[in-house]
């Protein structure tokens, strides 16, 4: 190229060998830039949900270990060191210093520090008159203890607090005013211990009272009461709470308490655990327990006695069994929204084929190489892809931030190198020699998935969703989409065969709509001899994932019901205090209440003594039922149905056994004939087997020894006519049946069983609307279920679940509506041809519906047919326990409705955008082509 002198630019004559071809990029982008950014919102989306799924599980499985743990409260949570009594509070601080300055890569220790000091190897007997005594006259014990950092979480609200003393006087303590005021103890008292083993009298002096500031503090965990009055019921119930001796007597535990232990609780930062470092906290906390970090910690203190015990790696075991029996069931939402999302970007990509493959077929005429139009299509792609998958990215980087980035980048790659490929490999394709369709080819394929399928639906009905030891597995979860992706493939081989005998029959009236429409879905569209599996394939998925999903929440939720109603024994259970008879009124007016659909009162007596027997008196639980009654509840809650005639029976007088059913355990031990009722007032009352149950709904299923009584046994002692227990089915409110129990309920005035909660915490927690009179017990299945349902590994697995079907749906309606997008230039030219010829415009809408909606009615019902085919094929493998929240049957039932809902709903959405999409665009493309003409 030649230049003009002195100003660098081209000659006029030499103007044309001097250009240079524009840019490929920038011009392709230009000649089409709502194609261009339409994929770059496909792309886009596409990564945003690639690249939240895997961090919203990792935060759900996050919340979930947290909440397992914090729900197990500091004791369970928490590292335990102890030693023998070293009487030095300097060396408990040295100690405490050391141990919480180790080193450790996978946890810390809590914020709030450790908690230590010096207790008392037990408790003594406080023997002073006037102080409460419960079980048999059974005196209040006393602990002995010494805690650092007391005074920061405690105020004092009388005396002083305890100073040096012993030398043989009383120990000076103080002591908790709640426990004071539950016990009787009162400032001043000289406590009573009874005698040291030397005879010499042991004695303590209460020099002070004090206040938790806050006792649900993590600080008074794992100590023995020294915050309020404990109910000690090792052998009889006592009250028991622990005494604060100053620093510098912790010589005097010893002798009080018969030895004494230095002690160290370092609480676990559970809040910032992570379940993906599991495996290895449990290791380094198993190496204080028993291995190389609690040698060295007995070297670095200084105490070759110190041993450190923790329940920390059980309840890891168990947290990793949760999430790893959980994970496949929450996985399968997800799992099928990548199968349509896959769908997406191939149908994607074919439409951006099929819309340049003049131009590429131009290229190659030409003499374009693969290779070079290949690399000018991945910059192509580059430009409007990689911007877009980057920015998702980032954005879910920062709406759920989670440690753990490596999941979502390498998903979010993965999806974007799909995005970016998926139109280069099929433009490259153009280049091969092109093939005739072989049906022997299609069929081979088909085989193969069908034969994966099968060799997948074993393996699940085999090994179980969870293979024992293993985690989450690909193919277990797979198997749903892979049944959906046969399912589909059947369909695409049917669908024409079915719309086309259709076609016939519409054929043979006068109208030409239906028969056009239906002929075109039979055939496909743009000339294609058979309609594209894709969209079928996205719909089926899409469906199918969404009804075997929903399905198997619907059993969650079935299951947590039946089993909160077994663990009640009835949707409501209300029961009177020890010794105590329900109120006069009460049994009437609760049944009376709406909602109760049935409802007895029972007698119940837990010391009853079965006597005649070779093995000796037998203690078991005594129920007194009406029978029909009782009879109903036990069939309605699924546990010890019987016959209520067999407790029928006349009263042929004292010397003639009564009927009763006994526990299986019981009738094994006792076997057959009559024998002897004691109760607890002495009387008896014979009773002869009619027969065994496995349990009983008013006991809990853990109660292996009962006797069920009914008929002449109320006759004989009358006592037993008075109820005890209330027990209902139905939909019943419980705020109802709360104020109906303190409207009716007397005043206590003593008796029964005594509170394990200290009076002043028990005043707070009846001042609520919600209290109950104290001594009563109510328990209703409604609120047991929403306790198992209030779980974070079942709420993220519901939350995961619902937005991949949202997801899915969305996709596959965006499947539907590529394949529209697709065949519209070959379907206008049709429907302006038509127009010609006398079609009307609301025709030619009417023509497009007929043509889409098949695809889209059979693909939902199909889906929906193969997902209760997954159901009973996987079902019966499937254990929904981790979901529940409670031991459950294993297995899983079809259900009709949660599919139906799933068909119903995706059916609608498609058919609305197919709708939409011919009112807004079918106008459009016939007037632009009558306008321009055929250009074909």
């Amino acid at each position: 190229m030649t230049t003009q002198a002195g100003t660098g630019t081209p000659s006029p004559t030499d103007t044309t060998a001097g250009l240079r071809p524009a840019p490929w990029v920038r011009t392709r982008l230009r000649t089409a830039p709502l194609a261009a950014a339409l994929m770059a919102a496909l792309a886009f989306v596409t990564v945003l949900l690639a690249a939240a799924f895997p961090r919203a599980v990792d935060r759900g499985t996050d919340a979930a270990l947290r909440e397992f743990l914090h729900d197990r409260g500091p004791s369970w949570t928490s590292l335990q060191a102890t030693g023998r009594h070293q009487n030095d509070p300097a060396d408990l601080d040295r100690v405490a210093a050391k141990l919480t300055s180790y080193p450790n890569e996978t946890f810390r220790l809590a914020a709030s520090g450790p908690v230590y000091g010096t207790r008392g190897n037990k408790a003594r007997p406080m023997l002073n008159p006037g102080y409460t005594r419960l079980d048999d006259d059974a005196p209040p014990l006393l602990d002995l203890l010494y805690v650092q950092g007391l005074t920061d979480r405690a105020a004092l609200v009388a005396g002083r607090w305890p100073g040096a003393g012993g030398g043989g006087g009383p120990v000076p303590i103080a002591v908790s005013r709640s426990a004071a005021d539950t016990i009787g103890i009162h400032l001043g008292d000289v406590v009573d211990a009874g005698s040291s083993t030397a005879g010499d009298p042991v004695r303590a002096e209460v020099v002070g009272l004090y206040s938790a500031a806050d006792p649900k503090d993590p600080y008074w965990a794992d100590l023995p009461c020294p915050e309020r009055a404990c109910l000690e019921a090792a052998t009889k119930r006592a009250w028991r709470t622990g005494g604060v001796v100053a620093t510098g007597t912790t010589d005097l535990i010893a002798p009080w308490g018969g030895g004494a232990t230095d002690f160290w609780r370092l609480p676990v930062d559970t809040g910032a655990l992570r379940a993906d470092q599991l495996d290895r906290t449990r290791e380094e906390i198993s190496s204080y327990v028993a291995g190389s970090t609690g040698t060295r910690l007995t070297t670095l203190t200084g105490r070759e006695d110190l041993r450190v015990a923790s329940e920390l790696p059980e309840l890891f075991g168990q947290a990793v069994a949760r999430r790893d029996a959980a994970a496949p069931l929450a996985a399968v939402g997800p799992a099928g929204l990548a199968g349509v999302a896959v769908v997406v970007l191939c149908l994607a990509a074919g439409l951006a084929g099929d819309r340049r493959v003049g131009e590429l077929r131009l290229l190659q005429a030409r003499g374009g190489s693969r290779g070079g139009v290949v690399r000018r299509l991945l910059g192509e792609g580059a430009v409007t892809v990689v911007p877009a998958a980057v920015v998702a990215t980032a954005l879910m980087w920062w709406l759920l931030p989670t440690p753990r980035w490596w999941g979502s980048v390498v998903v979010a790659l993965a999806v974007s190198l799909l995005a970016l490929l998926g139109f280069p490999v099929r433009a490259a394709l153009l280049w091969s020699v092109p093939r005739a369709p072989g049906a022997r080819r299609r069929l081979v394929g088909e085989l193969v998935v069908v034969a994966v399928t099968v060799a997948a639906v074993l393996e699940v009905r085999r090994r179980g969703v969870v293979p024992p030891g293993g985690g989450l597995d690909p193919m277990l979860v797979a198997a749903p989409l892979l049944l959906a992706l046969t399912g589909g493939l059947a369909l695409a081989r049917l669908q024409p065969v079915l719309v086309g005998v259709l076609a016939r029959v519409v054929g043979r009236g006068s109208g030409v709509v239906g028969f056009l429409g239906l002929a075109r879905a039979a055939r496909g569209a743009g000339g294609r001899p058979r309609p594209s599996v894709l969209p079928l394939l996205a719909l089926m998925l899409a469906v199918t994932t969404a009804g075997f999903g929903a399905t198997v929440l619907d059993a969650v939720d079935r299951g947590r019901a039946h089993a909160a109603l077994s663990a009640v024994g009835g949707d409501a259970v209300v029961g009177a205090p020890t010794g105590a008879v329900l109120p006069p009124g009460f049994i009437a007016a609760a049944g009376a209440l709406p909602g109760v659909r049935t409802a007895t009162p029972v007698w119940w007596e837990s010391e009853v003594f079965l006597l005649g027997a070779d093995s000796g008196p037998t203690r078991v639980s005594a129920l007194v039922v009406d029978p029909r009654a009782y009879a109903e509840l036990s069939r309605t809650v699924g546990r010890g149905a019987f016959d209520p005639a067999v407790l029928a029976g006349d009263d042929g007088g004292t010397d003639t056994p009564v009927p009763a059913l006994f526990s299986t355990e019981v009738a094994k031990k006792i076997g057959g004939g009559s024998y002897r009722l004691r109760m607890p007032n002495g009387w008896e009352l014979l009773a002869k087997s009619a027969g065994t149950l496995d349990g009983t709904p008013a006991l809990e299923s853990s109660t292996r020894r009962f006797v069920v009584l009914a008929g002449p046994s109320t006759a004989r002692l009358p006592d037993l006519k008075r109820a005890n227990l209330w027990v209902a089915t139905g939909d019943i409110d419980e705020r109802q049946l709360k104020g109906l129990m303190r409207e009716l309920a007397p005043a206590r005035r003593g008796g029964g069983a005594p509170s394990t909660v200290a009076p002043a915490a028990q005043a707070s927690a009846e001042a609520e609307a919600d209290a109950l009179p104290a001594g009563y017990l109510l328990r209703t299945s409604a609120a047991r279920a929403a306790e198992l349902a209030n779980d974070p590994l079942q709420h993220s697995a519901g939350r995961l679940f619902w937005a991949a079907v949202i997801g899915a749906a969305g996709f596959a309606l965006l499947a539907v509506l590529l394949t529209l997008l697709r065949a519209a230039p070959e379907r206008a030219a049709m429907l302006a041809r038509l127009r010609t010829m006398g079609l009307r415009p609301r025709q030619g809408l009417a023509l497009i519906v007929v043509e889409t909606l098949p695809q889209t009615l059979v693909a939902a019902v199909g889906g929906g047919v193969v997902a209760l085919a997954a159901v009973a094929l996987l079902g019966p493998a499937i254990d929904l326990s981790a979901l529940v929240g409670a031991p459950v049957p294993a297995g899983l039932e079809p259900a009709l409705l949660p599919v139906l809902f799933q068909v119903l709903g995706l059916a609608a959405l498609v058919t609305t955008g197919v709708l939409a999409e011919a009112l807004i665009s079918g106008r459009r493309q016939i007037s632009t082509e009558l306008r321009v003409g055929d250009q074909r």
